[in-house]
């Protein structure tokens, strides 16, 4: 383990230890984190990464569950059958509080300890029961990058959506216009997530759209195609292009200038967190007495070394 992720373990279990003083240690604790991804989105992989770190330090068992397609109706299923199961806690996004609270208050109100990650809000957290929100405000983190991208000059936009049926998604493309003061309007395109498709939508967007100021892409799936799309159009380093979340070709693509800037919410602590939380209060009793906002940070040109060490992996 290289030497920050040993610092951030250390500390969040000494903290546990301080707070609950001389506590016996459970056996036995079984999480799972149930997510809305589908199987294609390799974004999630550092979810997976840090829920296995976290799982091994704290000496638990874990299980990562998710509809292979995205549909949120075979998430609530899924979430459902996690709770059939009978673990300890759930860890799950709320990509839909009308599909998914149902069988989240289910699940607490069967006696087990939920915590929203991801998507979601602390206010929806708290309205399906759960203990916690450990995530990146969505509408807010758009806010602040339509800020930043108006700062520049800024006055219209394509935001490229790939997840249309997540109203995070949709909150990260309604910040972004408001921080502009602009209409979002049509100036949303559901792309899909198949890369080739993407691709073209964005280029017919353009083509038709020529006067378009900027690109706002929502994570990797759009991303990676947009790229490939400016690049073919000339617009590589021309058009203002920003994006939410990191990835390998994120990270080039920032690095050569074509990406002004990519919005970190930091997954790794979305699963990572969850787990340490959920076992010291199992095991002592402890609880934060708020929840955390892992993002948003605006990573730029200027701070990659880091980041593209561990893009895809831990960041």
């Amino acid at each position: 383990m290289n030497g920050f992720l040993r610092r951030v373990a250390v500390a969040a279990v000494a903290a546990g230890a301080v707070l609950a003083g001389s506590g016996a240690q459970a056996e036995g604790e079984r999480y799972v984190l149930v997510s809305h991804a589908p199987d294609s989105d390799s974004w999630w992989n550092v979810i997976k990464n840090a829920l296995a770190l976290a799982c091994d330090q704290m000496d638990v068992e874990c299980e990562y569950r998710n509809p292979p397609t995205g549909d949120l109706a075979d998430m609530a299923r899924i979430i459902e059958q996690a709770a059939a199961s009978q673990p300890n806690g759930i860890i799950t996004t709320l990509a839909d509080p009308d599909v998914l609270a149902g069988p989240i208050r289910a699940a607490v109100d069967s006696g087990i300890d939920v915590i929203i990650m991801n998507s979601g809000t602390p206010e929806k957290a708290r309205e399906v029961g759960a203990l916690m929100y450990v995530g990146q405000p969505e509408y807010d983190a758009g806010f602040a990058a339509g800020q930043r991208a108006k700062a520049d000059g800024v006055q219209s936009f394509l935001c490229v959506n790939h997840y249309i049926n997540s109203p995070s998604s949709t909150e990260r493309c309604q910040g972004f216009a408001d921080g502009l003061g602009v209409e979002l309007g049509n100036q949303m395109i559901d792309s899909g997530q198949d890369p080739s498709e993407i691709q073209n939508r964005v280029m017919a967007y353009l083509n038709a759209n020529p006067d378009t100021d900027a690109i706002l892409t929502l994570g990797p799936t759009s991303a990676d195609p947009t790229i490939m799309a400016v690049e073919q159009m000339g617009l590589a380093g021309e058009i203002y292009f920003g994006t939410f979340d990191l990835g390998d070709n994120i990270v080039q693509a920032i690095k050569d200038g074509v990406i002004k800037w990519g919005i970190d919410q930091q997954p790794f602590l979305q699963a990572y967190l969850p787990v340490i939380v959920l076992t010291n209060y199992h095991r002592y009793g402890v609880l934060p007495g708020n929840n955390i906002n892992s993002g948003p940070g605006f990573v730029t040109a200027d701070g990659l070394e880091m980041i593209e060490k561990y893009a895809g992996e831990y960041r």
